[in-house]
C-alpha cells in the first residue's frame, strides 16, 4: 500500500481504552491511532479529516495534560446539524478516535464502556467542537481554520478539469500531489489552523 510519506511523520493518538481491555482485545487497553489509520478508515485524506484529527489531538493534549485519554469517556458537541457542512466528516473521525457516537455506539456492560449518547450536534456553541471530560467535566473548544494555509491556484484548475473528465492521466497525478501537499502544510502549521478556548 502507497501513501504520502508525511502520513508516517505526524504524531499519533494514545488513548486507554477500558472496554478492550475488558475484552481482552488490546493489551492493557492502550490503544494508539495514526493519521493513516484514519485515512483508510474515512477513505481519504483531506484539509477536513486532517482538521478533524488535529483537533481531537490537539483538544485532548489540552484537557488531559500529561494524562492518557480514556477513550469513552470524552464527550463532543458541534454547533451544525451532523448533516450541515463538513460536521458530519468531522464528527466521524472523531469517533473513531474517541469512540463518542450520537446514539449508534455500544450501550455498554452493566453501565460501564457505554459509547452511545457522548455526542450532540446543535450545541449551543460558536467554535467547530467542544470536547468535556465525562469524570471532571473540564472541556475546552476547538476553532479549526485551514484558510489560513495558501493553495496552491493549480488546485483549483486541476481539479475542473477532473471533474469534467478533460485531465490527463499527468494531470491527475499532479493534482493528487498538489492536494496532499496542502494536507501536509496544515499539518506543519497546526499551531496557525487551532485555536483552543
Amino acid at each position: 500500500m502507497k501513501y504520502p510519506e508525511f502520513f508516517n511523520t505526524i504524531e499519533t493518538i494514545k488513548l486507554q481504552d477500558d472496554l478492550s481491555s475488558f475484552l481482552g482485545s488490546i493489551e492493557d487497553g492502550l490503544v494508539e491511532f495514526s493519521y493513516l489509520d484514519i485515512v483508510k478508515a474515512a477513505g481519504h485524506s483531506c484539509p477536513t479529516v486532517a482538521g478533524a484529527y488535529i483537533m481531537t489531538l490537539s483538544a485532548l493534549k489540552e484537557l488531559y495534560k500529561n494524562e492518557i485519554p480514556k477513550r469513552g469517556e470524552i464527550f463532543v458537541s458541534f454547533k451544525e446539524n451532523s448533516s450541515e457542512g463538513t460536521a458530519g466528516v468531522i464528527a466521524n473521525v472523531i469517533t473513531q478516535i474517541t469512540g463518542a457516537t450520537e446514539s449508534f455506539g455500544f450501550k455498554g456492560l452493566n453501565g460501564k464502556f457505554k459509547r452511545f449518547d457522548l455526542m450532540k450536534f446543535n450545541d449551543s456553541i460558536t467554535t467547530n467542537a467542544k470536547f468535556q471530560r465525562v469524570d471532571t467535566k473540564e472541556s475546552v473548544e476547538v476553532v479549526y481554520n485551514p484558510n489560513v494555509i495558501s493553495v496552491n491556484p493549480k488546485i483549483n484548475i486541476l481539479m475542473q478539469k477532473m471533474m469534467q473528465n478533460q485531465a490527463s492521466e499527468e494531470e491527475k497525478i499532479e493534482f493528487g500531489k498538489l492536494w496532499q501537499e496542502r494536507v501536509q502544510n496544515i499539518f506543519g502549521n497546526i499551531d496557525k489552523v487551532i485555536k483552543i478556548l
